[in-house]
């Protein structure tokens, strides 16, 4: 599990084709690295991968053809900057909300505009994850948790602090780019439970 709050921005170093999947070597930039471990669960902007194999700098993981077709991974080029978070520990805080680094969706960023010193992104969603999607709920976006201001038909706006553009990926992603989102797990929740109480 992780909490949207990004540790740290890296950069795609290599991609490299391996049995029909893609491994890819990640510098980890101003990611906190101590302690690192085999095995370990790093969210890559906002998508959980495995670390197979590191060194002082960098990790490498494998993404699933699935991974790389549900996600942004299967068509991101090398010196990408990527939002970089390790998996949370139980004495952590929770400072952003429950993430699962398990992507629900591509989105696609519609605009920006400065707004004081803030800024309002507005992000085109697929509609069946709108449903999901309500207005000062949680949504994760390239990993980062952010709260929704407006949804409507088309997508949702959310306001980026200046701390937020500057110790993020978003300092880069232009209008266009797109993003992975993960709706907020207690939406799926519900929606199960509801399913199940009324027997469908």
């Amino acid at each position: 599990m992780f909490t949207g709050l990004i540790e740290g921005v890296g950069r795609i170093r290599a991609l490299e084709p391996v049995g029909g999947d893609v491994r890819l070597r990640i510098d980890v930039g101003s990611l906190p690295f101590d302690g690192v471990a085999l095995g370990e669960s790093i969210a890559v902007s906002g998508v959980c991968l495995t670390v197979i194999e590191f060194d002082a700098a960098s990790f490498a993981a494998d993404a699933s053809t699935e991974t790389l077709s549900l996600t942004t991974l299967g068509g991101l080029e090398v010196g990408h900057a990527v939002n970089l978070e390790r998996a949370m520990r139980p004495t952590d805080r929770l400072g952003g909300h429950l993430v699962s680094g398990h992507v629900d969706g591509v989105g696609r960023v519609l605009s920006v505009h400065d707004d004081a010193r803030a800024q309002r992104w507005r992000f085109a969603a697929p509609a069946a994850l709108l449903k999901y999607i309500a207005t000062k709920g949680s949504i994760c976006v390239d990993g980062v948790s952010l709260t929704v201001n407006a949804v409507d038909g088309e997508g949702f706006e959310v306001a980026l602090i200046p701390h937020t553009v500057s110790h993020t990926a978003f300092a880069s992603t232009q209008v266009g780019d797109a993003v992975n989102l993960e709706v907020d797990l207690v939406a799926r929740y519900v929606e199960r439970l509801l399913a199940a109480r009324e027997g469908t």
